[in-house]
């Protein structure tokens, strides 16, 4: 399906409500762009893999430099994995439902042993701006940029 047309303007971004580095409350805008309808697939994601080669920032051993006093166990190739909660939970910290997920990546989003069968059409998970910025160029598109403070 073609792109479609999105009219750029001003909108509110952040929140008083809820982290404190979501605050303030600012005006900003943003330029028209456009956009594809559908959200990357599983299937789509993994075609431009097969093409390139490439290896998603999931996947990939994280830097200790860039993660000071993170344990060294814990720099592993992974990512954050939505985990249901049995009932409501504070919101003000993200951990409880949250959590680090050795060897999660967009080809095992649950984890090790999990895997894509059965949900190839479904939106890829666990990809990074950088992944998106690249999976862009190489589809022959790219990101709108982030919105210019007013």
């Amino acid at each position: 399906m073609d792109p479609v047309f999105i009219e750029g303007g001003e909108f509110a971004m952040g929140s008083e409500e809820f982290y404190p580095d979501e605050a303030p409350v600012r005006r900003l805008a943003v330029g028209s762009f456009w956009m594809d309808p559908h959200p990357v697939t599983n299937d789509r994601f993994a075609e431009f893999v097969d093409d390139t080669g490439y290896v998603t920032v999931a996947e990939q051993t994280p830097d200790p430099r860039l993660y000071p006093g993170v344990a060294p166990e814990d720099l592993v190739p992974g990512a954050l994995v939505f985990t249901m909660t049995p009932r409501p939970v504070r919101l003000d910290d993200y951990r409880a439902w949250w959590r680090w997920t050795h060897g999660a990546s967009w080809r095992e989003p649950f984890g090790p042993g999990s895997d894509l069968d059965g949900i190839g059409d479904h939106p890829v998970v666990h990809v990074s701006h950088q992944d998106a910025v690249t999976f862009c160029e190489w589809a022959g598109g790219e990101l709108p940029t982030e919105a210019e403070w007013e």
